[in-house]
């Protein structure tokens, strides 16, 4: 991503809380992915929170997009929403049965079984 004018972080980017195997290991994110969080997240992080004061327009936009995420263009700001969608929206849990709950005259018990005697 040198064609970008986005800051580097000072620190490396890790989420060890909710990602504490790695972003690309929770199968959320690619190899690339990944490099761009830990390369720009720290950066990506503070002008999220109003620690740091965006240098130049890219990080201008980057600050808009986080009060409008519809505004995002490039692969960075994509990136960072795709992450706090992830890492501080609820969590999506798939189980094997349906939502809706058999019905009362589905049961199977032995009272309505019938039975062929020989």
């Amino acid at each position: 991503m040198s064609d970008t004018q986005f800051r580097h972080g000072k620190k490396r980017f890790y989420d060890n809380s909710k990602f504490p195997r790695g972003f690309a290991k929770s199968g959320d994110f690619t190899l690339a992915e990944e490099e761009i969080l830990i390369q720009y997240g720290d950066t990506m992080l503070g002008l999220e929170m109003g620690d740091l004061t965006p240098e130049n327009a890219e990080e201008k936009h980057f600050v808009k997009v986080i009060e409008n995420p519809g505004k995002a263009k490039t692969k960075l700001e994509r990136i960072w929403l795709k992450y706090i969608q992830l890492a501080r929206g609820r969590k999506r849990f798939h189980t094997l049965n349906g939502r809706n709950k058999p019905d009362a005259s589905d049961d199977f018990s032995e009272d309505s079984v019938l039975v062929e005697e020989d």
